[in-house]
């Protein structure tokens, strides 16, 4: 009996555990199978919608960088159209700047003319007599220029070397010139207490050598007049000085006024020796006053004339109208 017994469990439990491991093995790999290929499908669709936007995004990209493009036109082209609008208003200040410099030359022709054809009268001629240009007397036959280097100057600087170019052709022909700071300085230390010669070549480089003139100053015309009359103004035939300057920032009046007075006198005449003109620039308002004050009564005491030039406005020495205090 314990023999049967034996034989008959061979499909007991453990057996069942096999079948049961085996075909829970082949269900789990037909789930691994099926979702392998479905979630092959979804990364296949995926991929796809991600090579979608990227190509829209390319798209809009290059619809941007179109429109970026189109608006630099644009604005490259009102750029232009404004230049152009711009272009009547330089050019007719151009043209007025020219004009007011042909009249300028026209009035300095035409007393050359007369001068030329009075066959040296203004030499002879009484004071009421000597042809004048903006007020300034044209018959020295020497010539010392003092300017004021000073900061303020510098600013101003092409309008000075034009002003002071305009001095030069009102006196079409001189014996020799000089030109020094205003401290006494010389623009060309090879000329040093001697006279430049009178020529156009001559002109035209100390001109161009302004361009670049900074010298030290103190803004004060005292030390360079002082000096010009001390080198000059005994020795010379008709001299005129021309101080150029904007300020004075030097202490009392008297003693300027008194020292310029002994310096600049002629023994034989009781007159002045030189004729003495001061050349203001005005700022925004108006010359300084103790520049103004100094060179009014300088002027006034040495048969000089005082000329004040706006900055703002384009007047000239030459069309310029001042009182010559002779």
């Amino acid at each position: 009996m314990k023999r049967n017994r034996r034989n008959s469990e061979i499909f007991g439990i453990s057996f069942l555990d096999v079948i049961c491991c085996g075909f829970g093995a082949m269900v789990l790999l037909v789930l691994l199978s099926k979702t392998d290929v479905v979630g092959g499908v979804l990364n296949t669709e995926r991929l796809k919608n991600l090579l979608q936007d990227v190509t829209a995004q390319q798209k809009s990209k290059t619809a941007a960088q179109q429109e970026r493009d189109r608006l630099v036109a644009q604005v490259s082209e009102l750029e232009t159209q404004s230049r152009e609008l711009e272009a009547p208003n330089s050019n007719l200040a151009r043209l007025q700047q020219r004009l007011a410099e042909r009249r300028a030359k026209a009035k300095i022709l035409k007393i050359q003319t007369e001068v030329e054809a009075q066959n040296e009268v203004p030499k002879k001629a009484t004071t009421d007599e000597v042809v004048k240009v903006g007020g300034i007397p044209v018959d020295s036959n020497y010539i010392i220029f003092i300017v004021d280097t000073s900061g303020s100057m510098q600013k101003i600087w092409p309008r000075v070397i034009r002003e002071l170019e305009n001095v030069l052709d009102i006196h079409p022909k001189v014996k020799g010139f000089q030109i020094m700071n205003d401290n006494g300085v010389y623009l060309l230390k090879s000329y040093a207490r001697k006279w430049m010669p009178d020529t156009p070549g001559r002109r035209k480089s100390v001109l161009s050598l302004m361009r670049n003139w900074t010298s030290f100053s103190n803004s004060s015309p005292v030390e360079g007049l002082q000096k010009a009359l001390e080198t000059y103004a005994k020795r010379t035939d008709k001299l005129a000085i021309y101080i150029f300057g904007d300020d004075y920032t030097g202490s009392s009046y008297d003693p300027v006024l008194s020292t310029i007075s002994s310096l600049n006198l002629n023994p034989e005449t009781g007159q002045p020796s030189a004729r003495i003109h001061g050349i203001g620039f005005l700022p925004e308002g108006g010359i300084a006053d103790r520049f103004a004050t100094l060179m009014r009564e300088v002027t006034r005491r040495n048969r000089g004339a005082f000329v004040g030039l706006g900055l703002k406005d384009k007047t000239s020495i030459v069309e310029s109208e001042y009182r010559i205090n002779d």
